[in-house]
């Protein structure tokens, strides 16, 4: 099996399609000799701030000298950015070997039973971390939590980011119906720690700690972990990133009688995350500045706004925007609209993208003084608006892919391999976005 085979084998798996339960994971994980048994984890999910914050303590971890794994989704071009040890992607010749192995299993299964995507990729990365000797892997869920392939793991502690609106159609229509499918990864006698600050949301999470023992810490602004990580000077900008610093700290400081972190290795961590794609200011030789950042739902879209606010009040915005049909880009249009006086509105490279023409309907009614254009790509936008001088590219990690590809600022040196992320979508109780 060559690379380009393994990739496209993982392709395939799509056409199993999204599945909600452990049943499968617990049975490949058995197969494979139970790795999960023999790693310690912190478990992470919510709906936005999840990658940042898995960032944030990998790097204090890795800076306290732990070897990291890191597991996250979905990636911005390369499959291997989503299984990393000490930030090092997994390399071409560990995904090959390791695809061949996980092929050789799925003969145990019955085709109406067949593992997905995501199943399949959560199994590898265990593999891979212990055959790396981890010291402690962060574990970013995919979709909710309770039935997401991940929950096999029994961590050293749950982190909930927040609660807000997003895969209504999976998870519930009211944030109470969400949180209790976020809070899924409560694990008995286990800590868990939230910044969620939505009332609804909070008790149900509360009313599952407390069921489960699981002591339970509230991370806001007035909470003893925001003051260290305000005064650190963290490289990704905007207010939501101090929150999701302080929850790193809480979950540090949690877990310091078991894993012992020093202050200097805490600000040496934080203040070297790297995170791309969120809030991501790039400069371009010939000055032109360009700022991506995902914001594919209405939560990542607010914050967007406040951050710009914050950063770049004086900027005379360019914006190219794309949207998954899923979302509730309407709403996410009226957000990013006003904040431009140009708007290239762009398909996403997926098939469920929203229609560009729609998206410009939307952004005209939002912002009548502006320009607005629809193009048939993301290069026709990007050379449409070659001469301005701030462009913002959001409303996708999907779209921000594609730019870091056609610019060349993908973090790996391999070609795109986005179609993973559109099968993820469909087979593996992963987030969309």
């Amino acid at each position: 099996m060559t690379y380009s085979e393994a990739i496209e084998f993982l392709y395939r798996l799509r056409l199993f399609g999204l599945k909600l339960g452990l049943e499968n994971t617990l049975r490949l994980a058995e197969l494979a000799g139970n790795p999960h048994r023999k790693l310690r984890f912190i478990h992470v999910a919510g709906t936005n701030g999840k990658g940042s914050t898995c960032a944030m303590l990998e790097a204090v971890y890795r800076h306290a000298g732990l070897r990291t794994g890191l597991f996250t989704s979905p990636h911005l071009v390369s499959f291997s950015e989503r299984i990393q040890v000490d930030r090092q992607p997994i390399a071409r010749r560990d995904v090959v070997r390791l695809v061949e192995r996980a092929r050789d299993r799925l003969g145990h299964f019955a085709t109406d039973h067949h593992p997905t995507f995501f199943e399949v990729i959560v199994i590898l990365a265990l593999e891979y971390f212990v055959e790396r000797r981890c010291d402690l892997v962060i574990w970013e869920t995919g979709m909710g939590g309770r039935l997401d392939a991940t929950n096999i793991v029994t961590p050293l502690a749950s982190v909930i980011t927040n609660i807000q609106f997003d895969h209504q159609k999976w998870l519930g229509d009211t944030r109470a119906q969400i949180a209790a499918e976020k809070a899924g990864i409560i694990k008995m006698d286990v800590p868990v720690l939230t910044a969620t600050d939505e009332p609804d949301a909070l008790e149900v999470i509360t009313d599952i700690a407390r069921a489960q023992r699981a002591p339970l810490t509230l991370v806001n602004r007035q909470h003893k972990a925001f003051a260290p990580a305000s005064r650190i000077a963290i490289p990704l900008p905007g207010d939501h990133q101090q929150l999701n610093a302080a929850l790193a700290v809480a979950t540090i400081a949690q877990l310091e009688p078991r894993i012992a972190v020093t202050d200097e290795q805490l600000r040496a961590g934080l203040g070297h995350v790297q995170w791309p794609g969120r809030l991501q200011l790039v400069t371009r030789p010939a000055g032109r500045r360009l700022l991506l950042d995902g914001a594919h739902n209405l939560a990542g879209a607010t914050s967007l706004k406040l951050a710009l606010a914050r950063h770049f009040p004086e900027a005379r915005l360019t914006l190219i925007v794309g949207i998954l049909e899923d979302k509730d880009w309407p709403h996410m249009g009226g957000i990013l609209a006003p904040l431009a006086r140009r708007i290239f509105c762009v398909p996403v490279r997926s098939e469920r993208s929203a229609a560009p023409a729609e998206l410009a309907a939307t952004c005209r009614e939002s912002n009548p003084r502006a320009e607005v254009q629809v193009c048939l790509s993301v290069q026709q936008a990007l050379d449409r608006s070659g001469d301005d001088p701030f462009t913002l590219v959001a409303g996708s990690l999907y779209l921000v892919g594609e730019v870091m590809e056609l610019l060349g600022l993908s973090p790996t040196d391999t070609v795109s391999e986005a179609h993973l992320n559109e099968s993820f979508s469909k087979g593996g109780c992963g987030r969309t976005v």
